[in-house]
């Protein structure tokens, strides 16, 4: 959140996804994660206004 001529707004979102996935799927989660965006509305709707970044945090 920032200020904007007294207003808040916000410039930045990051997600963290965690998630509970054996070893063996990491590369499926990595190429879904790495792809996730294109078919998000929320995303869509979202990035030409706001930097959105995400990350994944896989345990096992």
């Amino acid at each position: 959140m920032e200020k904007d001529d007294g207003v808040l707004v916000i410039r930045r979102i990051h997600v963290t996804y965690h998630l509970k996935a054996e070893a063996e799927h990491a590369e499926t989660v990595e190429r879904v994660h790495g792809i996730h965006a294109d078919k998000c509305p929320v995303y869509r709707t979202l990035s030409g206004c706001i930097d959105i970044t995400t990350e994944v945090n896989r345990k096992v």
